[in-house]
This record gives structure tokens, sequence and C-alpha cells, in this order.
């Protein structure tokens, strides 16, 4: 393995990727942190313009990126006898990331987490100490798991992600809750946020307070993600009624939201969403 590994980080969210920087600075401390970019071809161009021995090791890709994309990349990539090794950063569900652990390409699913970016960089450096002098080019054992062919399969898991993601005939417009006697309609855009409790989801909106029976996660796959984010295990808010975000005890961050008194805990692995607010 290299003594100092040099690291690229591709990915078209700056907040995310200096987030990702910084931990990575902070569990590998011997790698080389290259400048990130911010899209696909910047990513290409550091690998070709990079002199003998200052090409990256390793490659973070973020899946979805302007003009190429993380796959258009890993593909471009794939035909290389110097190709570094490459890592997706995904926001996907776990029905991709099931298929991504069975895969010699690693991922990093958004946000970021320190304990799984902990095993991907253990893996990396597994397979970058088992290359001849280092070299993170050589094939891989299996070559049914060559960077290609995962490539497509890659590509394959996101055309079924993005379906899956998007429910058929579109996100909800109205969440029905019991109430009493009678079944209520909340349209989205008045759900302030959700909270997770027990088996059931507390629906907060501008009307008041409603349980429904059915699991956060079931839910959230069903909501627009450019709407509703979550920022804590059990709590989902919908960015539209937030106010702003404040610093509470602890370096932790909550957020103020529209003509409301409480505040919203926003766990540490979601605060990065925040930190421009």
């Amino acid at each position: 393995m290299p003594a100092s590994p040099r690291l690229l980080i591709a990915d078209d969210e700056p907040a995310l990727a200096e987030n990702l920087v910084a931990e990575l600075a902070a569990l590998w401390p011997e790698a080389t942190l290259l400048p990130a970019v911010h899209d696909g071809q910047s990513a290409l161009d550091v690998v070709d313009d990079a002199a003998d021995g200052q090409a990256p090791d390793v490659v973070f890709l973020d899946i979805r990126m302007p003009g190429l994309s993380g796959i258009d990349v890993a593909r471009e990539l794939s035909d290389r006898e110097d190709r570094p090794l490459v890592v997706f950063v995904t926001a996907y569900d776990q029905f991709a990331l099931d298929a991504f652990e069975q895969a010699a390409v690693d991922y990093v699913l958004k946000p970021v987490q320190t304990e799984r970016l902990a095993e991907t960089i253990k893996r990396l450096k597994d397979r970058l100490g088992t290359r001849p002098n280092g070299n993170a080019s050589a094939a891989a054992t299996d070559p049914a798991q060559t960077l290609a062919e995962l490539v497509e399969r890659l590509a394959g898991l996101q055309g079924a992600a993005q379906t899956r993601a998007t429910p058929q005939g579109g996100y909800l417009r109205f969440i029905k809750a019991l109430v009493g006697q009678e079944v209520r309609f909340i349209p989205v855009d008045d759900v302030i946020y959700l909270e997770a409790t027990d088996k059931y989801v507390n629906v907060v909106s501008a009307s008041g307070e409603s349980l429904i029976r059915t699991s956060l996660r079931d839910l959230l796959t069903q909501l627009d993600p450019e709407h509703f984010w979550q920022v804590h295990r059990g709590t989902v808010v919908n960015v539209a009624h937030v106010s702003s975000a404040v610093h509470l005890s602890l370096g932790r961050l909550g957020l103020k939201i529209r003509g409301r008194t409480e505040t919203l805990p926003v766990a540490r692995q979601y605060a990065h969403l925040f930190r421009q607010m």
C-alpha cells in the first residue's frame, strides 16, 4: 500500500464534500486528500492530468452529478490499466445497499456516518495492501467482480432505485389519518414534521397532530425528498416550515419551526444539511 494514499472526492454538493473530507482526514490521517471537485468531468481531468505517481489511488464518486455522473466516470476509468479504486457515494435505500454489500466496489451512504466510513477505509486499505507495490490498478482476484461489470450492475441498480424512489403515480399529495370515526386527509404541504412513535407515526400539521399506523421508513419513500428531509432517526421535517437552524449545547444543532415553539434536534450525521442556513 502507498505510504500516503491519494484520495479524490467528486461531489456536486460542496457542503457534503467538505464533510467527507473532514471525516477522511480524521479517520485516515496518513492519506493525502486532493482538492475536492464538483462534477464528473473534473474528476476525470484530475486523473488524466496527474503527473507520474501523483494520480489518485482512490476516488469517491457521487452517483448524481451534473454532466458525467459517478457511474459515467467509473465506466470511463474501468478501461484503464492505472485505474484508481472507486467508492460510490449514494443516497440509495437498503434495496440498493444490499446489492452493494456483495460487490467489490464499496459505497458510502449519504449522510456520511463515521462508523460506516471506517469500514470502507479498512476495505480500501486491504485492497491497496494486496496490490503489487501498492498498485491500486491491478485486476480484482475474482474476474466476475471487475470494475466494468460492477459499474453496469450499479447502473441497473440506479434505474431500479429511481423507480422505487418515485412511486408509481407520483409522490403522496395527502396523508390519510383516522381521527375518531372519520378519515382525515392531510395535505402534505401542511405537514410540518413526522415523528416515529412505536408502530405509529405522529403527523404534526398546521391543523394539529394525528397518529397513523405505518413505519416512518415506509412513509418516507412516498414523500418528495426535495421537501421532506430526515433529520433524526425518528424525525422527518418538511423544510418549507423550517425558519432557521440554531446551535444547541454540546455542539448540536436544532431546527426552529415557523409559528411553533418547539426546537427539533438534528442528529450529528444530518447536521451538514443545515450548516449554511
